[in-house]
């Protein structure tokens, strides 16, 4: 690969650190002075120096972590304004934390106003790094030279119509795997980065390697396989290194810790949001017909279960008995209350009730309808490897996917959420399940008329996918 004559190219990952601890001092300085000079001469607690620091570090250790989960400090998005809104939730939420902290330390209220001051003056703060760091690596950082490689036609329209993709990747060239494969040196001169698209292995690992030898960095839509493979368990069994695959076989405690958590979030959950579930129930009923909405979805090893939510369709959404997917806002058979609680989630409250129960968990992969997952399994047999977990309120493909993103790349995120089980994980998808709330592009619906989204889906042939 050519070298780049621009030095801040050679640098610009470094930079990028840099300006990430920038942000996290400029968010954390607000709180400080607060913390500094106000709630600690309130609290009857008496700190040392180190106490107070503690407190700072506690803050800063927080954002950080939420602002990873935010995807806060991704300067290199196109989008200035997702930037602002990821951070403000990290800082928000941590603010929020930080207070009831300082008041259960205090053992009493302390007043808000000053957190007030240290959201206003975060927000500020927040604005001017965005705007200044974007900016300049966007000026100084030209979009990678980039080749995309593909052998499924459809992903690479898919990949086309990304909005914002042209800031990043200047793509020079569309080349067939084969022809790539024939003239490796010749296609892959002069680039930075290589998409590849809809592979299979053997050619994907051949492409890799030429890339990593000559610093050219590779992006690589997985297929069902390569996700699995990612749960793969390293040994060494008679010498020999061996990677063993099994289904979901998290560990007990595992199991019981997040049952546990399920049971007690789900009641509290409950008990606080009752009045707001009062209210929405009374509205609905208000429009006619009852409040909840029962159908058969399907949970863990493919038991069927009564999913609960908020009606938001007629009555008669469904008169023809087919089930079909929501095509969006303009469906007429959703409701005027059912528009505003399909917006903000609501109608997925009652589902408190199923993982109160055991059918559902808060994390997990979503419940399908029997129906829809029939079809799905008709091109895609591997739809069922969803079911090795209880489905969940929330997961992967709830939060980086659309309700109308295609079944194949959800069973993808499903299939990665399923390969590495953990608490962790859990506790970060359910931080980052809250950015998604307020953001309407997560609602799209599926096309009018489809029963389904696989119309719009890359049909996989199942016979291809084993050549992998």
């Amino acid at each position: 690969m050519l070298k780049d004559p621009n030095p801040f190219l050679r640098y610009r990952y470094l930079w990028l650190e840099i300006v990430k601890i920038i942000n996290a001092v400029l968010i954390t300085v607000p709180f400080a002075l607060v913390w500094i000079k106000w709630y600690y001469n309130l609290i009857s607690v008496t700190y040392s120096w180190r106490g107070m620091i503690t407190v700072i570090a506690v803050f800063a250790v927080c954002y950080t972590m939420l602002g990873r989960t935010y995807q806060a400090f991704t300067i290199r998005s196109p989008r200035r304004s997702e930037i602002i809104y990821s951070q403000f939730l990290a800082y928000f939420v941590t603010d929020v934390l930080l207070y009831i902290i300082l008041c259960l330390i205090n053992d009493g209220i302390l007043s808000v106003i000053p957190m007030l001051v240290v959201l206003a003056g975060q927000i500020a703060l927040s604005i001017i790094w965005v705007f200044g760091a974007h900016n300049t690596y966007h000026r100084r950082v030209p979009p990678a030279r980039t080749v995309v490689i593909w052998d499924t036609r459809e992903k690479l329209d898919d990949l086309i119509k990304k909005k914002g993709m042209e800031k990043l990747f200047d793509v020079q060239r569309y080349v067939y795997v084969d022809d790539c494969i024939n003239d490796m040196a010749g296609t892959l001169s002069g680039c930075d980065a290589a998409f590849m698209l809809g592979l299979h292995s053997h050619e994907r690992n051949q492409i890799m390697k030429y890339c990593l030898a000559n610093n050219i960095i590779s992006f690589i839509i997985p297929r069902i396989g390569d996700v699995i493979m990612g749960g793969a368990v390293p040994n060494h069994i008679f010498s020999v290194p061996v990677f063993s695959v099994d289904k979901n076989n998290a560990s007990f405690l595992y199991f019981f810790v997040k049952r546990a958590f399920d049971i007690i979030a789900s009641f509290m959950g409950l008990v606080i949001l009752s009045p707001l579930l009062a209210i929405i129930a009374l509205l609905i009923k208000r429009d006619g017909g009852t409040a909840f909405y029962k159908q058969v979805r399907l949970t863990k090893d493919g038991k069927e279960f009564e999913l609960i939510k908020f009606r938001s369709m007629r009555m008669d959404a469904e008169k023809d008995g087919v089930a079909r997917l929501s095509s969006g806002e303009n469906d007429d058979r959703i409701t005027p209350i059912g528009r505003f609680i399909r917006k903000c989630r609501i109608d997925e409250l009652p589902q408190l009730i199923n993982i109160l129960r055991g059918d559902m968990s808060v994390v997990g992969p979503r419940p399908e309808r029997p129906e829809i997952a029939a079809e799905y399994e008709k091109v895609m047999p591997e739809f069922r490897l969803r079911l090795q977990a209880k489905a969940g309120l929330t997961g992967l493909a709830q939060v980086y996917g659309k309700y109308n993103t295609t079944p194949y790349d959800k069973l993808l995120m499903d299939l990665q959420y399923l390969a590495h089980p953990g608490i962790a994980q859990d506790v970060m998808i359910i931080f980052a399940t809250i950015k998604i709330l307020f953001m309407p592009e997560s609602t799209e619906g599926v096309a009018a008329g489809q029963t389904t989204a696989m119309e719009q889906d890359i049909v996989v042939n199942h016979e291809e996918e084993y050549k992998m």
